[in-house]
């Protein structure tokens, strides 16, 4: 797990965090740097994102990601096909999201289905949890 995580695509991430316990994810990730990490993983989801998947609609999504040396909150705004991402907690999410650093980076590689981190207790939702379904559909898998 030593290559650059800038460089990797979900692709390459599914096979780097598959069948890795979460201390060899959190040591890869904290080797790199976790924000380095995490704002290249936003910046990706930025590019998958698909502005007519969510024509019309308007939300702020915030993510919560528990990392050994604490919690970072990203916002991700869409506003009638756009969309931005921020640092930080968002004063009135439409929903949240917070995973474990490791089972994060599983979740966005594809390699942890979000029914599945739900039911298992793994994925906290608050908010609206049907619109956490729907906005699944906006990204490019």
């Amino acid at each position: 797990m030593a290559e650059n995580a800038n460089q990797l695509g979900r692709e390459q991430l599914a096979e780097l965090v598959d069948g890795r316990s979460d201390e060899e994810i959190n040591e890869f990730v904290s080797a790199t740097g976790v924000d380095a990490v995490l704002d290249q993983i936003f910046e990706g989801m930025q590019e998958a994102f698909l502005p007519e998947k969510a024509a019309g609609q308007s939300a702020l999504v915030q993510w919560d990601i528990a990392a050994p040396d604490g919690t970072r909150s990203y916002q991700f705004k869409v506003d009638d096909g756009a969309c931005s991402v921020a640092k930080g907690a968002a004063d009135s999410p439409r929903v949240t999201l917070g995973l474990a650093l490791a089972d994060f980076v599983r979740f966005v590689s594809g390699k942890l289905d979000g029914m599945q981190a739900f039911m298992s207790g793994k994925l906290k939702l608050t908010g609206d949890m049907f619109f956490a379904q729907t906005m699944q559909t906006w990204f490019a898998q």
